[in-house]
């Protein structure tokens, strides 16, 4: 059966290909498949009556591409290999505890090979972006809340399709709240009074 179909798609490839003038012929071979051919007939051979070829007059060798139904949003990325062997988050690291009360923190990438022309950084908190993209690598952050947050680092095009994108990568931000900053001060003074 596989045999038949293969030849049945050989035959329709064949037929789509001959002018109008040409004769086909068919006929069952000694093992029973079905035979398409275009020489004379055997004597079991039949000839078949195909339909005329369909073309327009003026289309260059007879091939006429009809318009796209539609055209992409953005346009599609160069097939190639990957233009990144490297993209990761060097500081802090990952599941790393940042004290810092002003929740202020310096977050560093890299990649390999170092960032190619037209292409920029840019650094996405909890899947946001932090910040304008751009050519550095390192990406301050201020008044970052206490908690758990998410850092990723993207590499981008002028486009601002991504071509890169690291991981999700947790880190905690530990801030001393007032209350805390409080009880602190109020157990110091406890421990000095007893000394």
């Amino acid at each position: 059966m596989r045999h038949l179909a293969l030849l049945l798609s050989v035959l329709l490839s064949a037929l789509c290909c001959l002018s109008a003038s040409a004769e086909v012929y068919t006929y069952i071979d000694k093992e029973g498949n079905r035979v398409f051919t275009d020489q004379p007939p055997r004597s079991n051979a039949q000839k078949l009556q195909l339909a005329p070829i369909n073309s327009q007059p003026g289309a260059a060798n007879g091939v006429h591409m009809p318009p796209p139904l539609y055209a992409p949003a953005t346009p599609a990325l160069p097939p190639g290999p990957p233009a990144y062997q490297l993209l990761r988050i060097l500081v802090p690291e990952p599941d790393a505890t940042v004290r810092a009360n002003d929740g202020a923190l310096i977050v560093s990438a890299t990649s390999d090979p170092a960032l190619l022309p037209g292409h920029l950084y840019r650094l996405l908190l909890d899947g946001k972006p932090a910040g304008e993209p751009g050519r550095s690598p390192v990406f301050p952050l201020n008044n970052v809340e206490r908690g758990t947050h998410q850092l990723s680092v993207e590499i981008i095009d002028t486009l601002g399709r991504t071509i890169e994108q690291t991981p999700n990568q947790p880190f905690h931000m530990f801030r001393v709240s007032v209350a805390e900053s409080a009880d602190l001060d109020a157990s110091r003074a406890l421990v000095a009074a007893e000394h």
